[in-house]
């Protein structure tokens, strides 16, 4: 990526100039259009709160709905807005009807909130959460595939996926595995908080049964702004998280799953009137051009970053594997002084994690990063790794 072109696209973004940012994967970061017609929306909400969210409320979500739904792949009839993946994956998970014996299988990789959830709800149930180790470094898709589903027994009632891992990093091959628990009977329930915006999807073709992503992580929407999807014939096993007036509506719209999720009371829903900006931001911008210029970049200092921490690759040096997002093992056991060490030394803002008894540092690269910002990754580790 050409400096003057870096410098263009960064000043899209509202991002302090004077840090290197690289975690987009936690929070995202908004460009300055997006932003603006978020403030927009939320202006208009406040000058006529009854008529927006009175009468338009319906129309104005049914359009959003619409674009997000193109997007992804999906029909809008099948789509909610909520807050983030998280708040998704508890509307299934405290769903389903878990009995005592049933299993839930995910595996080691999975994002800690979402082990709280399964081990909650499986505490509350009687059911079993079963965490199938993926061992590192992965070698191949099969061997992902076997590990896991190899812990699936005759009480697997869910199996539960991140498509792309929040501390790995890694793109799962839940194709495969989501087919495999089809022709089985099993729920799929996959979590794609960082999958919209970094690779392309088509959830009515991937056919899990419920997936939960986020739009304000790489899909750059504004912070609050998620979705939950859910294939037609299995929507009735899900309840609403907040009962509210689209139970047993009045005015019942064409999707019985909508109007339940969809009205919650009284809520700022201008986060999710604005994914359609964010949609026409990545458009006007051809993104997977400047998603695949990231992502070369990010791939450029993989052996840089390797040689200075001395360790072993997560998973081959492919895009089939990580694109913008990737992890790398820290030989340090002092994670959460090491990240306090990058961002007061070294003006770095990367998350450092604690799995499976390994540190690990994951970089995130977006529009508005540059060589310079992995350079100081560089740096910083060969500095604070000899000291």
């Amino acid at each position: 990526m050409k400096g003057s072109e870096l410098n263009e696209i960064r000043s899209q973004f509202l991002l302090e100039d004077d840090i290197h940012f690289l975690n987009h994967g936690s929070f995202g970061a908004c460009p300055r259009a997006v932003f603006d017609e978020y403030q927009r929306i939320q202006l208009e909400l406040e000058r006529q709160p009854v008529r927006f969210l009175g009468r338009e409320f319906r129309e104005r979500m049914a359009g959003a709905r619409t674009a997000l739904a193109a997007y992804l792949g999906a029909d809008a009839d099948d789509l909610t807005y909520v807050p983030n993946a998280t708040t998704g994956l508890n509307i299934v998970a405290r769903s389903l009807n878990l009995k005592p014996g049933d299993e839930v299988v995910g595996t080691d990789h999975e994002y800690g909130a979402l082990d709280r959830t399964w081990s909650f709800i499986c505490g509350q149930t009687g059911a079993r959460y079963v965490r199938a180790p993926i061992s590192v470094p992965i070698a191949s898709a099969d061997d992902v595939v076997e590990q896991a589903w190899s812990h699936v027994t005759e009480r697997t009632r869910v199996l539960f996926l991140s498509h792309i891992t929040s501390p790995t990093a890694v793109i799962l091959p839940i194709a495969a595995l989501i087919a495999k628990a089809r022709e089985a009977g099993i729920l799929t329930v996959i979590d794609g908080a960082h999958a919209p915006g970094m690779i392309p999807l088509d959830l009515d073709a991937l056919g899990a049964d419920a997936y939960s992503g986020n739009c304000h992580k790489w899909m750059m929407a504004p912070k609050g702004s998620g979705f939950l999807h859910v294939r037609r014939d299995v929507q009735h096993l899900i309840d609403p998280l907040v009962v509210s007036w689209g139970w047993e509506s009045d005015e019942p719209s064409a999707s019985q799953f909508v109007d339940h999720h969809e009205w919650q009371g009284t809520r700022d829903i201008s986060a999710f009137l604005t994914v359609p900006a964010a949609i026409r931001f990545m458009e006007e911008n051809d993104w997977p051009t400047v998603a695949k210029q990231c992502s070369n970049l990010l791939h450029d200092f993989v052996p840089q970053i390797l040689a200075a921490t001395g360790q072993a690759a997560l998973t081959p040096d492919s895009t089939k594997w990580f694109t913008q997002l990737a992890s790398f093992a820290i030989p340090a056991d002092d994670w959460q002084g090491l990240k306090i060490r990058l961002y007061d030394e070294y003006k770095i803002e990367a998350p450092t994690i604690w799995w499976n008894n390994k540190t690990l540092l994951r970089i995130s690269v977006n529009a508005y990063n540059a060589a310079e910002d992995l350079s100081s990754v560089v740096d910083a580790l060969r500095n604070l790794l000899l000291s």
